[in-house]
Parts: C-alpha cells; structure tokens; sequence
C-alpha cells in the first residue's frame, strides 16, 4: 500500500501514514502536505506522490490549491532524503529511495546521467504546477524553507498569513535551488535581491515578502483560507480558455522581443475570437 493517498474516500487505517493528500471541489483541488509534526518536511514517498498527482490530475480541475497541514506550509525537505531516489517504490517503509546507504556520496557515485535524471525526477513533482491549464495558489502560514519555499514558488500566485516566514537555505548545507525556483525567484525579485536572499539564506517575514514582489496577498492567520477562497473564486469567474491563453502569454512574455509577443498576442487573441464566434477548432 502506497503510504501516500489522493483518495479522500479511504478507511481512517489507510490513512494513519498519509503525507499528501489531495481533495476535490469541483473544478478546484486542494493539496495538503500532511507531515504537521515535522513541519511538512518533504519525504521521498512525498515527493513520488506529488509528481504522481500531477500526471494523474483530471482534466476538469482549473485550480489548484497548495498548503501544508499545521502551523507550516514546509520547512523544506527531510534531510535524510538527500540522496534517496523519488522513483523508487513507493510502498517502502521509510519513504521511497531512502536507507542506511543513502546521502551525497549515493549522487556522487552516479553516472552522470543517472545523477542527473534522479534530480530531474524530484523536479518534476513541482513542475506540473506552473502548467498553463491550470491555475496553482500556494496557501503560506508559518515556515516555507528551502524546498518549501521553491514549492511555493512553483504556483502561480502565493497568499500568505502574516506569521509567513520563507528563506532559500539551501546554501546553508552547502547545496543550490534544484527544484526550479532560481528562475521564479529572479523574476519575482530581479537578480541582485535573489541573489542575496540565496546566499544568505535569511528568513523573509511576509510584510517584506509583499514588498519585494514574493507574496500576491497577505491576510491574517486566521483568514489565510478564507482569502484563498476569495481568489479561486475570482479566478473561476473568467473562462477557462482565456485563462489559459493569457497565463501561456505572461509565462513566455520575458523570453520574447516585443514584436514576437504581439505576434503571440494575435494569434492568442484570434482563437478566442473564434472560439466565441463558433468557429474554433
């Protein structure tokens, strides 16, 4: 038995070991990393599981809610992980990959392929998130470090509660961003302020967060969710289609000239036309 589950439907003795848990309203889906006494420190077993839902998320879901269970978002991942293999099964007692041999010198004696595509494997349980049919909101209270951090930084938009406390630590053990948040965060903060929240790996406080451009909302603890509501609700209202044209516009925008994004632009706006028009494909 996979000792995660995306099921909301399972007997209570099923879900006694459940680290991630997603459930769904509608066309809104909501996933909760469930390790609160640890702070939603992410696990092999965890990883495997987000990148599974993501391959198995239905067609009919618009958005897509992150948030950790308890006082934390996630303070990043357990560190015995380093090293474990996400690929791995995940019915493995202790969480995928991970044993008595795991650690750095486990990457270090890889193929440099194999190294490289057992990272690939742990970025692709995030990736999923910055899909352009989808609209992903990380609900932040409390800590989100190092890969917590970069797990927000893969949704689209991030509320946080006013107890918000995010920081890039990576570097702290001697290791980089590997989970595609560099790139989010130089576009977040420009470079010279990633570069500095990188590598001094301090704590950002959710009034600076704002300001600095990583957090789309603050709101009080203890009306985090409501807020969240108030902003799927207001996504929802426009039409998929749109939001899906204009979430691909914005996400290529900094990699054209401006004569190419216009020209996306035309042709983005000539299939809504259509669309509207009866005419679409």
């Amino acid at each position: 038995m996979n000792p995660s589950s995306r099921e909301t439907d399972r007997k209570p003795a099923d879900r006694i070991a459940q680290e991630v848990r997603l459930d769904r309203d509608g066309p809104v889906a909501t996933l909760t990393l469930c390790r609160p006494a640890a702070l939603n420190a992410l696990t092999a077993g965890m990883f495997a599981e987000l990148r599974a839902i993501g391959s198995d998320l239905p067609g009919d879901v618009r958005v897509v809610v992150v948030r950790g269970e308890g006082r934390a978002f996630c303070a990043g991942i357990d560190l015995a992980l380093i090293g474990a293999d996400p690929g791995a099964d995940r019915g493995a007692g202790g969480g995928a990959g991970l044993g008595a041999g795991s650690g750095l010198a486990e990457i270090a004696d890889l193929p440099p392929a194999e190294a490289d595509a057992r990272i690939q494997r742990f970025q692709a349980a995030f990736d999923w998130l910055r899909r352009p049919d989808l609209v992903s909101v990380a609900a932040v209270r409390g800590f989100a470090i190092g890969a917590g951090l970069q797990l927000a930084l893969a949704c689209d938009l991030r509320i946080l509660a006013d107890d918000a406390r995010l920081a890039m630590a990576e570097t702290s053990h001697g290791l980089v961003p590997d989970l595609g948040g560099t790139r989010r965060l130089v576009e977040l903060v420009g470079y010279a302020r990633a570069l500095e929240l990188c590598l001094t790996g301090r704590q950002v406080r959710a009034e600076e967060a704002e300001r600095i451009g990583l957090a789309t909302e603050i709101a009080p603890a203890d009306r985090l969710d409501e807020a969240v509501r108030a902003l799927v609700a207001a996504v929802l209202r426009a039409p998929r289609d749109a939001v899906v044209e204009v979430k691909a516009l914005l996400a290529a925008a900094s990699l054209r000239d401006f004569s190419a994004q216009e020209a996306a632009e035309r042709a983005a706006q000539l299939r809504r036309i259509a669309d509207l028009a009866g005419r679409g494909e």
